[in-house]
């Protein structure tokens, strides 16, 4: 089973899984994990902790990204992140327009890590889509 595949599973259950302070994956409210889901946990775990590490280092434009595509594959849910697509439409548009880049570069899997199909061109629209979420937020927060 994929990472992303199990990982999704475990945030849809409303669980959550992360990498925690100490560097190591955790879970909270592992109880509602289905028991198929977290052996196949287990038995990816090694998998699952380097795709979290991977993101470790990730610049808050590259965070912002991976949020939206949680967000609108319905793994994670992200309020600030919904308003603010939801009231920009430009902004939805945009992103639309990232992930269609990226799926003219080869990704045809919501569960393949998409970061091996960015080039240049979605560096740009991923940059202005940031651009666009740090602007918005500075709205709501009277800035």
């Amino acid at each position: 089973m994929q990472v992303l595949m199990i990982l999704s599973q475990i945030w849809k259950s409303g669980a959550n899984i992360y990498l925690d302070t100490d560097n190591r994956v955790a879970i909270k409210n592992q109880n509602l994990i289905p028991v198929e889901v977290m052996q196949a946990a287990e038995q990816n775990f090694q998998s699952i902790d380097a795709w979290f590490k991977s993101w470790k280092d990730a610049s808050s434009e590259k965070i912002t990204i991976m949020k939206m595509v949680h967000q609108i594959c319905g793994w994670q849910h992200n309020e600030k992140l919904n308003e603010w697509l939801c009231a920009e439409e430009n902004s939805l548009i945009l992103f639309n327009d990232w992930m269609i880049t990226l799926a003219n570069n080869g990704w045809k899997d919501i569960y393949e890590d998409y970061r091996q199909f960015e080039n240049e061109e979605s560096n740009k629209l991923a940059k202005e889509l940031y651009i666009n979420a740090v602007s918005y937020a500075k709205k709501g927060a009277g800035a």
